[in-house]
């Protein structure tokens, strides 16, 4: 079973065939503190439903079942909650889908405005190009390259913004894996990002996968810290 989560590279893999996959985050917590301003977001039981149309394709739905954002400056604070936007993908696998070779797909997406307090209010989207491959037994290499179509909430518009990322993955043994990553962000009208993260898997059988992991925001501009936990299975 290949996974788009837990970390921000996403996998070149699709679901099989008529099989449904989903992949859950239970708790996904960040913090970050600039300048006299705390914000804090939780959020309970992020949802990617998949579902294999053919040998190379996966439709997807995510849902943000539940998100609580706060803010905080010079001692007040305001605090949003609701059910988040959603967001649908399609996934094609170009190379590799079968095999152990390099890998690659295109996964364009469209985000679904729910007008709660914690939506964007405005309709988005983008497209995901993921790449993979074996470094060795145990060693394997995942790159991503992303552009996005983001709501600017000053000027009532929209605003490009790309991402890259690499990640390093390690099995240490048939159900323990873990994996390092760097994240760069970076759009027309918001400040660079740099992030490092790490996680760790456990693999209970062939369809089913737990983890948990940290973000750490490497300059000023990116949050400071994240944490998160999460569920993958397929029937």
């Amino acid at each position: 079973m290949s996974t788009d989560r837990p970390d921000t590279t996403e996998s070149p893999h699709t679901v099989p065939a008529g099989w449904f996959q989903l992949e859950a985050s239970l708790l996904d917590y960040s913090h970050d503190a600039n300048r006299g301003t705390r914000s804090t977001q939780w959020i309970f039981g992020q949802i990617n439903l998949k579902h294999g149309l053919d040998e190379s394709t996966d439709l997807q739905c995510i849902v943000n079942s539940h998100a609580v954002a706060g803010v905080s400056e010079l001692g007040d604070g305001s605090r949003t909650s609701g059910f988040g936007d959603l967001t649908l993908r399609l996934k094609r696998n170009l190379l590799g889908n079968d095999d152990d070779g390099p890998a690659f797909a295109v996964m364009p997406y469209l985000t679904i405005p729910t007008h709660t307090q914690v939506s964007d209010n405005a309709w988005g989207g983008g497209v995901i190009l993921p790449f993979g491959m074996a470094l060795g037994q145990r060693l394997s290499l995942g790159l991503m390259a992303e552009m996005d179509v983001v709501p600017d909430t000053q000027s009532g518009g929209h605003d490009l913004e790309w991402l890259h990322s690499a990640t390093l993955g390690l099995a240490l043994s048939e159900r323990f894996g873990v994996y390092f990553e760097l994240v760069a962000i970076a759009g027309e009208d918001a400040a660079f990002q740099g992030l490092g993260n790490g996680g760790m898997t456990y693999s209970c059988s062939a369809n089913l996968v737990f983890d948990v992991g940290m973000r750490l925001g490497l300059n000023a501009a990116a949050p400071d810290v994240g944490v998160f936990s999460g569920v993958s299975f397929r029937f």
